[in-house]
């Protein structure tokens, strides 16, 4: 069976594609060395459409009505809070824009509106050489050094110095245990599921936070904050993976590149962690077969987040303990305990 890999890799060959969702303007050349946080590209987005319902929103009855009372026209600029339709009399009810827009059309009463173009900036990700331009669509970047890959990002990158603040792998992140002597660190923690704790993380400001995992809850907050957060394991208290950890807590005060995008199985881009190293890596890859003595990582309950070795993959389909029935294998542990896992909940580390 082909699953996919996740990488903990204490030396690879990183190489990714960076691309900008249509064509714009590529801003690097090859041979060029970038940092995590470098615009290599820039696109112009369109803005959305919106539609305003004058005849409802001023409770008229007939479209006709509210096409006298629209006093704007297609390809009219407005500002937010510029009126778009008003009543007269004593009371007069308006209708205004809720943001800077052109108008597309007005019919039947209603006003479609499109929000100004927004530009795109596509950074590197992390620190390394451009070793290949595509015209108007990006760049190959590529470095060698530690790759650990993880499950969720909160869309930001940049780069600095790893300091480890958690001395085990699920160690609960506090307000208290940030201060100043960590601000422009790149910070490695275990769980967080205090509000104040990332609010406090922002507020150093440090240059970014690896977790293990994270409340859920907790995802619009971190969403919202500038310095990226990326996830290794996911929601809910799970503990980090001993092989990450080990690898990490050894990496302490080299700089670290953290790339917290989000997870696209449909274009391979997952959040990872990268430490640049002056050696030359080995190439990786993105799916492995699951066979026998293949080192793994569990993605569920009551094992997720463990490590373990295949000692043999069930033939046919195994009736589990909560009455589910699949295709499933036998896991070594690494405290010697054998549990037999889904092979769906199962991926591959390098």
């Amino acid at each position: 069976m082909i699953v996919p890999v996740t990488h903990v890799s204490p030396l690879a060959t990183i190489r990714r594609s960076r691309l900008l969702p249509e064509k714009g303007q590529v801003l690097v050349h090859a041979g060029q060395n970038v940092t995590a946080t470098d615009v290599i590209g820039e696109v112009l987005l369109p803005g959305d459409h919106l539609i305003v319902d004058v005849r409802r929103a001023l409770g008229l009855s007939r479209s006709a009505e509210a096409e006298k009372l629209i006093d704007r026209h297609a390809g009219e600029r407005l500002q937010k809070g510029d009126v778009i339709a008003e009543t007269g009399g004593m009371l007069p009810r308006v209708v205004r824009s809720s943001v800077d827009c052109q108008i597309v059309a007005v019919a039947n009463g209603q006003v479609v509106l499109e929000t100004q173009p927004i530009k795109m900036a596509l950074k590197a990700g992390f620190n390394g050489t451009v070793t290949e331009v595509m015209p108007e669509r990006g760049a190959v970047i590529e470095t060698n050094g530690v790759l650990i890959q993880g499950v969720w990002g909160n869309q930001q990158a940049d780069f600095g110095l790893l300091l480890v603040l958690a001395k085990t792998p699920d160690e609960e992140l506090t307000r208290a245990r940030l201060d100043v002597s960590m601000r422009g660190a790149v910070v490695l923690a275990g769980h967080a599921s205090q509000p104040d704790a990332l609010q406090a993380a922002a507020e150093l400001p440090l240059r970014a936070l690896i977790l293990a995992s994270m409340s859920a809850d907790l995802i619009s907050l971190a969403g919202t904050l500038a310095i990226p957060i990326i996830l290794l394991e996911g929601f809910g208290r799970i503990p980090m993976n001993e092989a990450a950890f080990k690898l990490l807590t050894s990496n302490e005060k080299r700089d670290v590149c953290v790339n917290a995008t989000n997870w696209n199985p449909l274009s391979g881009e997952r959040p990872e962690i990268i430490i640049p190293l002056p050696a030359n890596g080995l190439d990786t890859k993105e799916m492995a077969d699951l066979v026998p003595e293949t080192r793994v990582r569990i993605l569920s309950a009551p094992y997720q987040g463990q490590i373990g070795t295949v000692v043999y993959i069930r033939p046919g389909i195994t009736a589990l303990p909560n009455g589910l029935r699949a295709q499933a294998a036998n896991i070594q542990l690494e405290n010697d305990e054998i549990a037999v896992i889904p092979l769906q909940n199962l991926d591959v580390l390098e």
